[in-house]
């Protein structure tokens, strides 16, 4: 039995793939998620074998997700199924460790050939994206395109010395969003800590040198 984590942050989408894959046999809707923090979550608990993953969520994103998953080893394959048709979410999402990448617009066979395909460990790529895929991976790769915007903006803090609290509470988001954000862009810019990411920043003049490290990168005991 093939059990499927269903990952979006739009009820109908998920409502339409639970109906579409619960009516397959051998495989099973083990849950769903409507965001990328809950996503992580029920990946750590029902251990899915396949994860549908859009990659436009709330509170974490796809590439977030995958960024976690693979910092904490997490062993479910990924497909992705988003209505992005950006080149650099395709390329960024494969790097990140996702098996396959399809629209939503690919039909019923095809998920849920993919989903199988997953399930075995085989990539699935429709011609136009492996086109892409062959096209980027021609160009000179830039480390920052591989992250968010909202990823950005905490390496600019981490580059001012900020503390989580203090990132949170400039962007208007939870402590534990900005813990995710720090692991995800450690891991997409292959980075031991948040000094090494303050630095890296720097070298890349993301902020003016008259507000970098304004604090020490941990005022008093590290943060986790």
């Amino acid at each position: 039995m093939i059990r499927v984590l269903i990952a979006d942050d739009h009820q109908v989408v998920r409502q339409g793939l639970r109906f579409l894959l619960s009516s397959e046999p051998g495989i099973e809707v083990a849950g769903e998620a409507a965001d990328g923090t809950a996503a992580l979550d029920a990946i750590r608990a029902l251990h899915p074998d396949v994860v549908l993953l859009d990659l436009l969520m709330p509170r974490l994103d796809g590439l977030g997700v995958l960024a976690a998953m693979r910092e904490e080893e997490l062993a479910a394959a990924v497909l992705v199924l988003t209505s992005s048709a950006d080149d650099q979410h395709l390329i960024q999402a494969l790097k990140a460790g996702a098996l396959s990448y399809l629209p939503k617009t690919a039909g019923v066979d095809q998920v849920i050939e993919a989903v199988r395909a997953a399930a075995r460990g085989e990539s699935v790529l429709q011609p136009t994206a492996t086109a892409r895929l062959l096209r980027e991976l021609r160009q000179p790769a830039d480390p920052l395109a591989q992250l968010t915007a909202r990823e950005t903006d905490v390496l600019k803090g981490l580059a001012q010395g900020r503390s989580n609290r203090e990132i949170a509470r400039s962007l208007s988001v939870s402590e534990e969003t900005v813990k995710s954000h720090v692991s995800s862009v450690l891991a997409k810019l292959g980075l031991a800590d948040r000094t090494q990411a303050a630095i890296f920043a720097l070298q890349r003049h993301l902020v003016p040198l008259d507000q970098a490290l304004t604090q020490p990168p941990w005022p008093g005991p590290r943060p986790r």
